[in-house]
């Protein structure tokens, strides 16, 4: 009798964990969540050159997080000097804390401009920097950095001008063998500072013709602020 009333209790228990077995089994046929589709947010970066002299480095567009990639009265970064001093914006766009980043194709001409398509994925309230060198020059460029993009609707345009900055990494001596650009073919980045080592507007080209006798810089190489226009526009 005791067997049995164990055997009894044991079928008991096999019935039980199979029923919540069963149980178990029919939610498996319950739908899974679907998670919510991604969202792309793309941007055409177009950029101008307004200078009568001075071509344009190939343009480097990072979007980002609330932060600023330089900022006048501070020193340049690594990334910031390889872009003011030779054109290379390739450290630029890869910058701690960038989200997607695009280049422009190659130099832009006087006169000419250029438009680049940058896309993030799922970050509605980003941050746009923009930087390019003016290449007949020691260390100027020209941008913006930190600019808020969340506010701007699909098919939505910002439109503004940059002004010439100097990124104080090298001393603006114009002399041959220091300009990378077709005025010179110089040798561009130097990773020794030998300037003030801050960010500041530029004070502009002075050239030989003007009283810097060592210059191979000319009155054509000269530039008027603003240099740059940029325009912005969300088309996705």
């Amino acid at each position: 009798m005791v067997i049995q009333k164990r055997f009894g209790l044991s079928l008991l228990a096999l019935s039980c964990l199979g029923l919540s077995a069963c149980d178990f089994n029919d939610n498996d046929g319950a739908p899974a969540p679907v998670p919510p589709a991604d969202v792309s947010y793309s941007y055409e970066v177009t950029v101008q050159n307004m200078t009568q002299g001075q071509p344009l480095s190939p343009v480097g567009v990072a979007l980002h997080g609330d932060a600023v990639m330089w900022e006048v009265g501070m020193p340049a970064s690594a990334a910031l000097e390889v872009l003011a001093e030779g054109g290379d914006n390739s450290d630029f766009s890869a910058s701690e804390g960038v989200m997607a980043s695009a280049s422009g194709a190659g130099p832009i001409a006087p006169g000419s401009s250029e438009t680049i398509t940058v896309t993030v994925i799922n970050e509605p309230d980003t941050f746009i920097s923009v930087a390019t060198m003016l290449v007949n020059t020691n260390d100027a460029f020209a941008g913006v950095t930190g600019h808020a993009l969340g506010e701007l609707e699909v098919n939505q345009s910002m439109t503004m001008v940059l002004p010439v900055l100097d990124a104080g990494t090298e001393a603006n001596s114009e002399m041959a063998g220091t300009i990378p650009g077709p005025a010179d073919g110089g040798e561009g980045y130097n990773a020794e500072r030998d300037d003030a080592d801050l960010v500041s507007f530029h004070p502009g080209v002075v050239s030989a013709e003007d009283g810097l006798t060592m210059s191979v810089l000319t009155a054509a190489h000269r530039f008027d602020n603003p240099a740059v226009k940029l325009t912005i526009t969300r088309v996705e």
